[in-house]
């Protein structure tokens, strides 16, 4: 080995001991804020539990499925079962194969109760932070890795993720931040088992690792890419066509394209009869435009220049082609699943323009890592830098750049759920929260109850929840809401109607206040 050889690898090596320890120095700060993160997130979900704002459609269905996980039951969903009139023992895993649930069981050995959930949910989202922070220090460098991670700590699909009750989204962020981080740092195997970890999130998290195969394919990566396709379609066809069939699920259960077809095949040939509607389909409501605008717009618009937006694509348009309404819009928890996906795409699409900048200009885009290779560890970047120095326009670019996407985040924050964590009145809560709270008292320990859907979370820790609906259960208690509008029922009229027509099947009253109603057989 020549003298310059080893001249080289010991600056390589210098330069990453360097690295490692401003790394340490980073760690403090890096935490607080995950840990700020975190606080907020659980508050936000807390107090709505705790003001009877959570619900029993998703909130009860998870709480049932964990605590059975952690008394080594199967994970049996007695709300959605009977809600679906399939029966007390519903597997959760036949509506959706979510088998990473399993990974919360020890949480309720702690702590029995649906505020667990909230709980392990804030810190999850929490957890991607230090790898979206790892990622941009390398790319960017360490102001705008700060500032990139305070942007999506504050970013508006988290926000309305950990707002509305808690759901199979929470394990997505850190994984798909372990992928991305992991593989640009040249650490191949704890990229792949995060993405393997993936496909027991949910059974459409295929198609995210699919994308991701896309991505690897269009970097250059074709053979892992095409392997990563193959795991991912693979997971789709296998956990949809026949595990949830396994589990007593229905895979028309799944079928959100009845416009397209009937099923995959027929929604294939009816886009190959009109490609062009098929094409246009994901702009064809003011709502889907809104959504893919605000999914884009707080990396500005940059998260478009990077193949890693590739690895969102699947699951977006999985999305923006179905004819579930919800599925479309921003209030809901599904543009969780791609938000660490953008923020990363944002981060090496701004270093993308600077590298085509460097070149148009004649120069050598020195100081930049390979964003886009993964070839890259930290050390060679940091080595790469002190051989011939960053540009300083370059690094202003950069800074201006992650201000502006911090300040954007900073003004979506009052339009989305965040915003009411520095209001007064979110924490008095419902005025009627104390009349509920007296009603769930009348419910004894043990039993079987259908409680209106706001209730549900309230009684699950101590009693067998059901949906209450107009369809009768026969619960030997009901708690019921005849002064405001619940789900599923079509009004208010009918849930009153229910009410009377519970107390000429034989039910007693027993509780009355302020709307709430509890009834027993």
């Amino acid at each position: 080995m020549t003298g310059d050889t080893l001249a080289a690898r010991a600056g390589v090596d210098a330069a990453a001991a360097s690295w490692r320890i401003r790394l340490s120095g980073h760690r403090p700060r890096v935490g607080a804020i995950a840990l700020l993160a975190a606080v907020a997130y659980a508050v936000l979900g807390l107090v709505k539990l705790a003001s009877f704002r959570a619900s029993t459609f998703d909130l009860v269905i998870i709480d049932q499925t964990v605590r059975n996980y952690a008394a080594f039951r199967p994970p049996y969903a007695p709300v959605l079962g009977m809600f679906h009139g399939r029966g007390m023992d519903y597997l959760q895993l036949a509506d959706h194969f979510s088998p990473a649930y399993a990974l919360l069981a020890p949480f309720y050995w702690i702590h029995d109760g649906p505020e667990t959930l909230i709980v392990v949910q804030a810190v999850l989202f929490a957890a991607a932070i230090p790898f979206l922070w790892r990622f941009t220090r390398r790319v960017l460098g360490v102001a705008p890795a700060y500032l990139v991670s305070v942007a999506y700590a504050l970013s508006w699909p988290v926000s309305q993720a950990v707002v509305f009750d808690a759901h199979e989204v929470m394990f997505v962020p850190l994984l798909t931040a372990i992928v991305i981080e992991r593989y640009h740092a040249g650490r191949m195997a704890p990229a792949l088992l995060a993405m393997i970890g993936l496909l027991l999130v949910k059974e459409d998290m295929g198609l995210m690792v699919a994308g991701f195969g896309l991505c690897l394919f269009v970097m250059g990566e074709r053979w892992r890419g095409a392997m990563c396709a193959v795991l991912g379609i693979g997971a789709v066809l296998l956990t949809r066509g026949l595990v949830t069939a396994v589990f007593g699920g229905d895979a028309k259960d799944f079928w959100a394209y009845g416009h397209l077809g009937s099923d995959i095949p027929g929604a294939a040939l009816g886009i190959m009869r009109d490609p062009l509607a098929a094409l246009l389909l994901p702009f064809s409501e003011e709502a889907k435009v809104d959504t893919l605008f605000l999914l884009a717009w707080p990396t500005l618009m940059l998260c478009l220049l990077s193949p890693l937006s590739l690895a969102a694509l699947p699951h977006v348009l999985e999305r923006m082609l179905s004819d579930r309404v919800q599925w479309w819009q921003a209030d809901f928890q599904y543009n969780a699943f791609t938000v660490v996906i953008l923020f990363c795409a944002g981060v090496d699409g701004l270093a993308r323009l600077l590298r085509w900048y460097s070149e148009d200009d004649g120069k050598s885009p020195a100081g930049e890592s390979e964003a886009d290779g993964g070839k890259s560890s930290a050390g060679e970047s940091q080595a790469d830098e002190g051989r011939s120095g960053p540009d300083p326009r370059h690094a202003q670019i950069k800074l201006a750049w992650s201000v502006a996407v911090c300040a954007v985040a900073l003004t979506l924050v009052p339009k989305f759920a965040l915003d009411q964590l520095y209001h007064p009145a979110f924490y008095k809560g419902d005025p009627k929260a104390a009349a509920a709270a007296e009603a769930v008292s009348k419910v004894p320990s043990g039993v079987t109850v259908e409680a209106v859907n706001s209730v549900g979370p309230a009684l699950t820790s101590r009693a067998t929840v059901l949906l209450w609906s107009p369809t009768p259960r026969g619960a030997p208690w009901v708690v019921a809401d005849t002064f405001r509008w619940e789900y599923p029922f079509g009004s208010l009229g009918d849930q009153l109607a229910k009410v009377n027509e519970l107390q000429g099947q034989g039910y007693v009253k027993v509780f009355e206040r302020d709307g709430y109603v509890v009834l027993r057989r």
